[in-house]
């Protein structure tokens, strides 16, 4: 690494509670998508299905808590530069895909719990249940079960983009991007 990237780095990253709280916020999502995907493979009421769509709810769960945190952190706080700077449609880009993630982080699990309490399902909490935030109805469960499932599969798009462009950056644009998230300032 040359001493003009290492001041680079230095000077524009990301604090550490930051950097983990995305990257712990990444590896519950991904939990998230693979015990629903898992789920798939076992039938309905064996008990491994029953426990990963536990543990999927659960995480969710989980996942709306991490981005509370998360904004609470960067509340009042700007990035740090991107060095060399992108151009301006770079920057709008990358908050719409902020943006949508963030929006997503926060609708997902609130609807899988309008949708488990429609049903008049427990929610699950990691052992804990969490209260019910409406009553049951069985028509609206339906309805939020599609949207929380068309929002899941877009978020696939959305989470590959969002990744794709921290490699673009780092790779081709062969700016601080992404390194910006994986080391923190010193």
């Amino acid at each position: 690494m040359t001493a003009a990237t290492d001041s680079m780095t230095k000077a524009s990253s990301y604090p550490p509670a930051s950097i983990a709280m995305h990257w712990i916020t990444a590896l519950v999502i991904a939990a998230v998508f693979a015990t629903i995907e898992i789920r798939g493979y076992y039938p309905r009421g064996s008990e491994m299905r029953d426990f990963l769509t536990a543990s999927h709810k659960s995480l969710g769960m989980l996942v709306l808590l991490l981005v509370l945190i998360r904004i609470n952190l960067i509340a009042g706080k700007s990035a740090p530069p991107i060095v060399p700077a992108p151009p301006a449609w770079q920057n709008t880009l990358a908050r719409f895909i902020h943006l949508t993630l963030y929006a997503a982080m926060i609708a997902m699990p609130i609807l899988g719990w309008l949708m488990t309490s429609a049903k008049g399902r427990p929610i699950p909490f990691f052992g804990l249940t969490v209260a019910p935030i409406i009553s049951p109805d069985k028509e609206l469960a339906h309805t939020l079960e599609e949207v929380h499932e068309f929002i899941g599969n877009a978020l696939y798009y959305v989470i590959g983009l969002h990744a794709a462009g921290a490699l673009v950056h780092h790779y081709l644009l062969k700016d601080n991007t992404l390194l910006r998230m994986v080391r923190p300032s010193r």
